[in-house]
């Protein structure tokens, strides 16, 4: 009875044991199968937020436009801001912004830097349409610079009916759309016009784009600043009271992303500058501002340098550890002091 018993349990202890190899052999291959993914999304991850490289904006206006199709005054802007448009959505893994499974619901600082470019883009097609492509305030608007912009302002984190691609391929689609009524000479309703005035209402907009970015990149550190938004006027009111001093500080968790934003708007605004230089060339040449604007497209060149780091660090202003957040608003700050000296000589006759 008991060997019988002994036995009985050999028996099953040995199928315990078995069962116990066979379960733990798949616990192994699940762990190697996860790793193996893991692996794979983080190689994914780091090709995807490669960013794309800088081009010559002639050479692409040239790509844009036939053979048989001279270039003309807008075409080199035009050409450049549908490539940029292009170089957002057909990069590494394309518009990451949106996505809503690993890698790219993982990243965070391409993101950022598709962000930054895309409003650039926004404020560019604006210009396009209510600046560029007018004579006069009371002239009509372009009908595809219109529609172009609408679909720029639409939501960057839309996967689905409709999808921001969709939406940004058919703003790309009416920017073509103007760009070959614009070359065509049977064609006159399709005008840039290159004025003084109309470029300094861009420039007008980038001022407070770049000088929003460099005040959050040098709050990486945290500074006590006085209240000087009524300076100025001793009648000047605001909605509600504010203290005389703050702290301004922009949180170590968010710093990472402003600084990629700041990447991205600094890499499409030099493009768009590039541009500029082009088909303004004869304002520029009046007003001997040429190389004002040279200045200003290798301050924000000069940003785009490799970041060795593997991270974005956020030391203080005189410490041990590096604060790139404060080189980036370095080299954003001359770029905007460069802009208001730009827009200060195109006031002048």
């Amino acid at each position: 009875m008991a060997a019988s018993f002994i036995t009985q349990w050999r028996l099953k202890f040995r199928d315990y044991r078995a069962d116990l190899v066979l379960e733990s052999g798949w616990l192994k291959i699940a762990a190697i199968v996860l790793a193996l993914y893991l692996l794979l999304m983080m190689a994914i991850g780091i090709y995807w937020s490669l960013v794309p490289q800088s081009f010559s904006v002639t050479a692409n206006a040239a790509l844009k436009l036939n053979s048989q199709q001279q270039s003309v005054t807008g075409a080199v802007t035009t050409s450049t801001i549908i490539q940029v448009a292009e170089s957002l959505l057909d990069k590494p893994g394309g518009l990451i912004s949106n996505d809503i499974s690993p890698p790219g619901i993982w990243l965070d600082n391409m993101p950022s830097w598709e962000y930054g470019v895309l409003i650039q883009l926004r404020d560019m097609s604006k210009a396009m349409r209510e600046s560029f492509s007018r004579s006069q305030s009371q002239s009509l608007e372009d009908t595809d610079l219109a529609k172009s912009e609408s679909r720029f302002n639409f939501n960057s984190d839309s996967w689905a009916m409709p999808s921001s691609e969709s939406e940004y391929r058919d703003g790309i689609l009416f920017l073509d759309r103007y760009l070959v009524r614009l070359v065509s000479n049977q064609n006159v309703d399709a005008q840039f016009y290159a004025r003084a005035d109309n470029l300094n209402y861009w420039l007008r907009t980038v001022e407070t784009r770049l000088g929003n970015l460099s005040q959050r990149l040098s709050a990486s550190v945290g500074q006590r600043r006085l209240n000087t938004d009524l300076a100025g006027e001793s009648d000047a009111l605001q909605a509600t009271p504010a203290p005389g001093e703050m702290l301004v500080k922009t949180p170590w968790t968010e710093i990472d992303n402003v600084f990629y934003e700041a990447r991205g708007a600094a890499w499409a605004l030099a493009h768009f500058l590039r541009a500029v230089e082009v088909d303004f060339a004869a304002v520029l040449q009046k007003k001997n501002a040429r190389v004002s604007l040279s200045q200003i497209i290798r301050e924000l060149e000069a940003s785009q340098q490799t970041v060795y780091s593997p991270m974005i660090l956020n030391g203080s202003g005189f410490g041990l550890l590096a604060n790139h957040s404060l080189v980036m608003a370095s080299y954003i700050s001359r770029a905007n002091a460069a802009i208001i000296d730009l827009r200060s000589l195109l006031d002048q006759g």
